[in-house]
C-alpha cells in the first residue's frame, strides 16, 4: 500500500526512477496521452509511455508549478523547456484505495510543444521497446 501517492510520484520524478513505476501503477491503469487519441489500458503500455516521458520531458528545466488535490485525485501543472520551446502541461492523476495510480492523463500546450513532444516521444518509444 502506498501511503501518499503524490509524494511517491514526486520522488519518482525527482529521481527519474522509471523502475519505480512498477510499484506505483495499478495493473489496470489507463494512460491518456496528449497525442494518442485512444486511452492506453494496462500497466505495461502505461509504463512504456511514462518511461519515455521521464526521458523526454524530465530534463533540468522540468518542475511542477502547482498542485491541486482532492480525495484520490490530483492535478499537477508543470513547465519544462526543450529545444528553446516552453512546454506547459498538467498531469491528472487518480489512484485507488491501495494508493496505486489507476488513471493518468497528460495535457500539453502550446501546439508547437505538442508537435515536438509527439516527435520526441515517438523516437524514445522506439529506443526503449
Amino acid at each position: 500500500m502506498i501511503d501518499n501517492t503524490i509524494a511517491a510520484w514526486h520522488k519518482l520524478v525527482e529521481e527519474r526512477d522509471a523502475a519505480g513505476l512498477d510499484r506505483i501503477l495499478a495493473e489496470n491503469v489507463v494512460f491518456h496521452s496528449p497525442v494518442v487519441h485512444t486511452p492506453q489500458a494496462g500497466k505495461p503500455i502505461t509504463t512504456l509511455y511514462l518511461t519515455a516521458a521521464l526521458h523526454v520531458l524530465n530534463n533540468d528545466t522540468f518542475h511542477y508549478l502547482r498542485e491541486v488535490a482532492s480525495g484520490n485525485h490530483a492535478v499537477l501543472e508543470f513547465l519544462t523547456v526543450i529545444d528553446g520551446i516552453s512546454i506547459n502541461g498538467v498531469d491528472m492523476i487518480t489512484w485507488g484505495e491501495d494508493g496505486r495510480i489507476t488513471d493518468f492523463k497528460v495535457m500539453l500546450r502550446p501546439l508547437k510543444a505538442v508537435n515536438l513532444v509527439h516527435k520526441m516521444m515517438g523516437e524514445m518509444l522506439q529506443k526503449i521497446k
